[in-house]
């Protein structure tokens, strides 16, 4: 099976160290998995914000970087939502029924991180060993859009040396929303402190999700606060054997 990561753009810009350790974990896992060069943004800002002719390119970027590939993992549910909900529509207003059949071919073979492992390669034990009272926010594209449902928390209950702690109201938006946090900063700030009392009463060291841009959101405001509390994406978690023999 031929594997390629999907590190989004947004993760390559600012948060490499979440798409690094993907390779690492799947490394670990006896997985040779590719890193596309070519690949680029899915498009997903262009269409969020009314610019959806300008999404085009990047989905036939998309379906050309990654069509000879059985399996793209990619360590964002957002992107992956992108893909899977957005593409089909986009290809359909190109008006182009080869790109069209290009996409629901490939739509298949996109997963979140979380749904390669548990999905496609049936494991939960990662080999994982990460001592810390941890607690897990499902942000809203895994949650909504993918329905990964418990699979996240399937992966962190085998991590070994884990104090896994339920998090309050946990399928509550944190008010990250994209741009929404921009045009609607108010209720933004307001979502993300009810959403940073619920983390900090569960006495947690690390907040871990699925997406960075969520964890950004979240972590900016608990590091203006200064709660101690610090942000790691679920990739990282899975790929460290910190303090293992």
């Amino acid at each position: 099976m031929r594997v390629a990561l999907f590190a989004t753009c947004f993760n390559d810009t600012m948060w490499p160290e979440t798409p690094k350790a993907v390779v690492r974990l799947l490394d670990r896992l006896g997985v040779d998995v590719e890193f596309p060069q070519a690949q680029t943004c899915c498009g997903q800002m262009f269409t969020n914000t009314g610019y959806a002719d300008e999404a085009i390119g990047g989905v036939r970027r998309f379906v050309d970087v990654f069509s000879e590939y059985d399996a793209v993992v990619a360590p964002s549910g957002s992107c992956v939502g992108s893909v899977r909900h957005q593409h089909p529509g986009l290809a359909d207003r190109a008006g182009d029924r080869g790109l069209r059949t290009a996409v629901d071919e490939m739509v298949p073979r996109v997963h979140e991180l979380s749904e390669f492992l548990v999905d496609v390669l049936g494991v939960t034990d990662v080999g994982a060993y990460f001592p810390h009272r941890v607690t897990y926010h499902p942000t809203c594209h895994s949650l909504r859009m993918l329905r990964v449902g418990d699979r996240p928390l399937q992966l962190l209950r085998a991590v070994r040396g884990i104090d896994l702690v339920d998090l309050p109201d946990a399928d509550q938006c944190c008010g990250f929303g994209g741009t929404f946090a921009l045009k609607n900063s108010d209720v933004s700030v307001a979502m993300g402190t009810d959403k940073t009392a619920r983390v900090a009463g569960t006495g947690a060291d690390v907040l871990v999700a699925g997406d960075n841009s969520c964890l950004a959101h979240i972590g900016g405001m608990m590091s203006r606060q200064r709660s101690g509390v610090r942000t790691m994406h679920l990739a990282e978690i899975l790929a460290s054997t910190e303090g293992a023999s």
